[in-house]
């Protein structure tokens, strides 16, 4: 596009610079034309700094191209010619498609004026806007992605929230609900021993008294997994902390656990989905493993957070029980996984038969 030329002084002398300034100056654009060609140009001037539409030609008062100008303050006239002569006008373009308005056009032989008509305005429109309709297209696909990966995310979110449901559901199953049907079964058989053998009917509801106390403490494990602090102000080495302390006390399994750096950086999501994955590990541990020992470690730095369990376990073929789904979901491998992988880390599996397993957790930061 034409520029108008800057003065220059000719008693002013240039010195030497290894830097030269130039001047732009903004190219001001009449439209001749408010239909298709010319609302397309008025689009994609209005966000051009080089270019300043000054005004737009069209007789027509309903045409999407006059309704734009109006709505961005530009003038509109009805006779193009207001503008052939306005020496505030660097460059006219029409999109008109009117041969009697090119015709008059090429008449027109002014020295600052550039005018654009015919094949080469419509081509230039067209050109606009393609791009235009690119840039719209653009971003109705990324819309849509958005839209798919929000989806994706919330059900990947749910099926977190149902494998952590199936884990708790089989925790009570598999404990609390054995308990107390065992302890109810003993209760129904003191009462058909209570005349006839007192003291048999005494030493069962001792074992069952028993009974009830571990189902407290199994039901009180359940709550405190289930609620391992504030989501926003979760201290995870505090959690882990105390939960190792309860999980040795009540698994019967020998834990140390080590810390490095700080997690202040740590946002909540990753600090209790850590504490979960961390959680599934241990449970693996007290019920596969059969280990008498187990060792967590975290190194928290800047830019990744690392977090290691190890056991002296039994040990199992990772390949061979990676190939077979139903175990995998029962050990509640696949939900640490998903939990993982919705932080953009992963989680790896070392283990041999005999040797003990080490699970790394590792999250970017």
């Amino acid at each position: 596009m034409p520029r108008r030329p800057t003065k220059s002084n000719p008693s002013t002398k240039s010195k030497p610079s290894s830097r030269s300034v130039a001047t732009v100056a903004v190219t001001r654009v009449a439209i001749i034309g408010g239909g298709k060609g010319g609302t397309a140009l008025i689009e994609i001037f209005t966000d051009d700094p080089l270019v300043r539409v000054v005004g737009l030609a069209e007789t027509r008062a309903r045409t999407r191209g006059v309704q734009l100008a109006q709505r961005l303050k530009i003038p509109v006239r009805k006779d193009y010619r207001d503008f052939l002569d306005n020496k505030d006008v660097d460059l006219v373009i029409d999109v008109t498609g009117n041969p009697e308005v090119e015709q008059e056009l090429l008449k027109i032989h002014a020295p600052n004026l550039a005018i654009i008509g015919g094949a080469s305005a419509k081509f230039m429109w067209q050109l606009v806007e393609a791009r235009i309709r690119a840039t719209t297209e653009i971003e109705t696909t990324l819309t849509r992605y958005q839209s798919l990966f929000q989806l994706y995310v919330k059900e990947e979110s749910e099926g977190a929230v149902n494998d952590e449901r199936t884990r708790i559901a089989c925790e009570i199953h598999d404990g609390l609900v054995q308990t107390l049907v065992g302890s109810n079964l003993k209760l129904e058989r003191c009462r058909e021993l209570v005349r006839t053998e007192p003291n048999k009917c005494l030493t069962m509801l001792n074992q069952t008294k028993g009974q009830l106390k571990d189902a407290i403490q199994e039901a009180r494990q359940v709550v405190y997994n289930l609620r391992p602090g504030h989501y926003d102000n979760l201290d995870l080495v505090s959690a882990l902390s105390n939960y190792l302390k309860s999980f040795e006390a009540e698994q019967k399994i020998r834990t140390a656990f080590k810390s490095t750096g700080a997690q202040s950086h740590l946002d909540p999501k990753t600090k209790v989905f850590v504490f979960r994955m961390v959680q599934e590990a241990l449970h693996n541990v007290a019920k596969h493993a059969k280990a008498s020992e187990v060792h967590v470690e975290i190194i928290s730095q800047k830019k990744f957070l690392s977090t290691t369990i190890t056991d002296n376990g039994t040990g199992f073929d990772v390949q061979m029980e990676s190939n077979n789904p139903e175990k995998w979901d029962h050990f509640g491998l696949q939900g640490m996984m998903e939990r993982a992988r919705m932080l953009a880390g992963e989680v790896r599996w070392e283990s041999q038969r005999g040797k003990g397993t080490s699970v790394t957790i590792h999250i970017p930061i």
